[in-house]
């Protein structure tokens, strides 16, 4: 790692470049020395990285670090101001029907009464018809209406959400509220998946529940996601690379080499110490900006 006005840099990206020399996947999401404002503040710069297919790598860093704004740069939502982006082998934006999103959110209503498997299927044809309607289904050709059946039957199956799939999703609790988000997501087959904080809010045995449900997307549909994520500790187990944004900057890597108590120090400028459990796993202790009682940060950290 190296510095430029104070800022952090990647000075290698873990990782080929590109596949020509070793046969690897090419990378799902390439940035090269990225820069991007929000508001005529720089929010980061020098941000180098690559996430390829099969691969589940989490996006880490303070409130206001831009972890939010480097997924809407990846989407075409906001232009970086330097460097180059690749999203599926494009530009940012050009490939967006390939790309699966799940934002951050509060928990729905407990009174809202649209069911689980009707949420799922606004990822299908939402942009088209708003909220399934009988007479609308009616219309659609049967054949049509057969695919629509065997995909959401698929995609709620994938995310083992069939025994609440029906229920108002006000009734649902959060870890099959985040399920169903998840096959809505997934429903058009993407090759990349974001998901921004999709683990807030939810408690332990759900966010593992979600993590393990992630990691085996990630393996067995050769998915490539990007998640956003507060607290590191309840994902490590299933990371395969992990990225910190601070200070302007990012370092890109394996868990192993860069959740170490001097690189999270020098990230955060604050003392944050790395521990192992008695099964050998990583623990982060001390890290800042963890939010009581899941409280919800801005939208552009």
């Amino acid at each position: 790692m190296s510095g430029k006005s104070g800022q952090l840099r990647v000075d290698t990206a873990v990782g080929p470049a590109s596949d020509s020399a070793t046969g690897l996947a090419a990378p799902a999401v390439e940035l090269t020395d990225v820069a991007a404002r929000l508001g005529g503040r720089s929010v980061f710069s020098h941000v180098t990285l690559s996430v390829r297919p099969g691969e589940f790598v989490a996006l880490l860093g303070p409130n206001g670090a831009g972890k939010s704004t480097l997924l809407k740069v990846i989407l075409g939502l906001v232009g970086p101001t330097a460097g180059a982006v690749s999203v599926l082998g494009a530009p940012a934006g050009r490939r967006n029907q390939m790309i699966g999103y799940v934002a951050q959110r509060h928990a729905f209503d407990a009174d809202i009464r649209i069911r689980g498997i009707d949420i799922v299927r606004l990822g299908l044809d939402g942009h088209r018809w708003g909220t399934p309607a009988p007479l609308l289904s009616r219309l659609l050709r049967p054949a049509r209406q057969e695919q629509a059946r065997q995909r959401l039957a698929e995609v709620i199956d994938l995310v083992g959400a069939g025994t609440y799939a029906r229920r108002p999703i006000g009734q649902c609790s959060g870890g099959e509220q985040q399920r169903l988000l998840i096959a809505q997501a997934l429903i058009r087959r993407p090759e990349l998946l974001l998901l921004d904080e999709p683990l807030d809010s939810l408690d332990v045995p759900s966010q593992a529940g979600v993590s393990a449900l992630i990691q085996d997307i990630c393996r067995t549909r050769q998915v490539a996601v990007l998640m956003v994520a507060h607290d590191v500790n309840p994902i490590l187990a299933y990371l395969d690379q992990v990225i910190y944004l601070a200070r302007g900057g990012a370092v890109m890597g394996r868990p192993d080499q860069v959740i170490t108590a001097d690189t999270l120090t020098m990230l955060y400028g604050t003392p944050i110490d790395v521990l192992r459990d008695r099964a050998g796993r990583l623990v982060v202790v001390g890290q800042p900006d963890t939010p009581a009682a899941h409280a919800h940060p801005g939208p552009d950290r």
